[in-house]
């Protein structure tokens, strides 16, 4: 037997980016090819949808691990790695998304509806794409950004139009079972319904779903026996009808104490999502008329609700007996509020650009270290997680990008001297500035390349002074001149 599962806890995880490639162009008569490296391809995203014909979050119960595929490294002629597949998760209509800290992140309701769970990291840039005028051959490439991980908390709120309230046993999984082609389990014990049960039920032109939820006692409110599961489920409901048992004979309780017990639970109740519970339409269904009994206490306590504005009607699922009344009134309780709703309008994309003056990044204090200081921003943190430590060329190409963004002359106001702890993305280093806005010009740590230092003009005339100095000495050769003769260097 398939079991319903309404609140799980699962840990998804997008896909890493690829590392960009650190390549160099190596053909026949050219020499000089320069950066053919790829960059890495994007990792893959989590996305929630909710899907139809899933009615439970049962599979995320047995696996609650869900990860993307990672974006593939990028390789030498320009071939960029491919990007991760995006691994979409199916969930209920109704399902819920929240932080573990219980914050309401989406309300993923209507077919399709979609909600990306975790984000794929960027793929690092190879060195082809790191080329400038400055500098012509890198020798080093960005890795890629990891996947964001995150833990989520999905519940499922049933969506029905109107909603099944009343003690156990009072009789809503028979009501259901007669008013729609539902089956649910039905027997002489309370807390016969464990789940909620939807039926479709037509009224003329009017198609509603009714919700057949856990049985309601006094502190349920609290978390006394299935009160939560229960009250969560009616959260969406339209109408609220109370089904009150007639013929229990259980000592102390009448139909009367039942109304008020139920409208009591549903006062103190607070919902995560819209308007308050005691504030819907309700509808008072005096259940089992087929027994004596039962007939006899409803002519009692009928004048009692409807003194209170409350329409009250006397059923019985055993006889059918006001089944027809009960469901026309149903379908014009729901036909009022669908029509009061709101009509939707599409929805705007509002772009709000950075201010101005938005640097990007804020430089504070290091709380844990004396005279350290940290620097908050994604950029900045994004820029650390994407550079390879044990190459000093990348790490003075992330020197340069934070001077031109702003935080070396950030840290000099900020009040940091040269050799204090700076950490920027868990990352921590000594810092020596190297801006004109720092007290020092030096960086120690820089990475260096000599092909940086020199321009094509200057190369080509220390090659013409070095081999007019081996034609002075006589060791010039044929294969001198004919390299030079290559490269379209005039002779000497």
């Amino acid at each position: 037997m398939s079991r319903f599962v309404d609140r799980v806890t699962i840990h998804v995880a997008a896909g890493n980016g690829g590392n960009g490639c650190t390549s160099v162009h190596r053909e026949k008569f050219k020499p000089l090819g320069g950066p053919d490296g790829g960059n890495g391809g994007r990792g893959g995203d989590v996305v929630l949808v909710v899907d139809p014909n899933v009615h439970t979050l049962l599979d995320f119960h047995f696996r609650p691990h869900a990860r993307a595929t990672n974006g593939r490294q990028g390789q030498g002629a320009n071939r960029d790695g491919a990007d991760g597949s995006e691994l979409r998760l199916s969930v209920p209509d109704g399902t819920v998304v929240l932080d573990p800290d219980g914050a309401v992140l989406a309300d993923l309701v209507g077919q399709g509806t979609t909600m990306v769970a975790a984000r794929g990291g960027r793929g690092g840039l190879g060195n082809a794409a790191l080329a400038s005028r400055a500098r012509r051959a890198p020798g080093f490439a960005l890795l890629g950004e990891p996947g964001e991980t995150r833990d989520l908390v999905l519940e499922l709120k049933s969506v029905a139009d109107v909603g099944l309230v009343g003690f156990p046993s009072a009789g809503k999984s028979s009501l259901i079972s007669v008013l729609s082609s539902a089956r649910p389990k039905i027997a002489d014990y309370p807390f016969t319904t464990l789940a909620p049960n939807l039926g479709v039920v037509t009224a003329g032109e009017t198609v509603f779903t009714v919700a057949d939820v856990p049985g309601l006692i006094p502190g349920a409110s609290e978390g006394k026996g299935l009160g939560l599961d229960f009250l969560r489920h009616i959260e969406r409901c339209a109408v609220l009808v109370h089904v009150v048992d007639c013929a229990t004979f259980e000592p102390g309780r009448d139909p009367l104490s039942d109304v008020d017990a139920l409208e009591r639970e549903l006062a103190n109740y607070t919902p995560s999502l819209g308007e308050e519970l005691a504030s819907r339409p309700r509808i008072i269904v005096l259940n089992k008329m087929d027994v004596p009994d039962a007939r006899e206490l409803a002519v009692l306590v009928r004048p009692d609700l409807r003194a209170r504005g409350l329409p009250v009607f006397e059923v019985s699922t055993a006889s059918r007996e006001g089944l027809r009344e009960l469901t026309f009134a149903m379908a014009r309780a729901v036909e009022e509020h669908r029509a009061a709703q709101p009509i939707l309008e599409p929805t705007r994309i509002v772009l709000r650009p950075a201010a101005v003056d938005d640097a990007g990044f804020t430089v504070q204090p290091d709380p844990e270290q004396e005279g350290g200081f940290i620097v908050w921003g994604e950029r900045p943190e994004r820029w650390v997680r994407q550079t390879l430590f044990s190459n000093d060329e990348a790490v003075g190409y992330l020197a340069d990008r934070l001077a031109r963004l702003g935080v070396e002359e950030a840290l000099a106001k900020a009040g940091a001297v040269p050799g204090c702890q700076v950490t920027i993305g868990g990352i921590s280093f000594d810092w020596e500035p190297s801006t004109p806005a720092g007290v020092a010009v030096l960086m120690t740590g820089r990475g260096h390349d000599v092909r940086l230092g020199r321009s094509t003009r200057v190369g080509a005339a220390e090659r013409k002074a070095a081999k007019k100095a081996r034609r002075q000495t006589g060791s010039d050769d044929s294969r001198d001149d004919a390299g030079d003769d290559e490269r379209g260097e005039p002779e000497e």
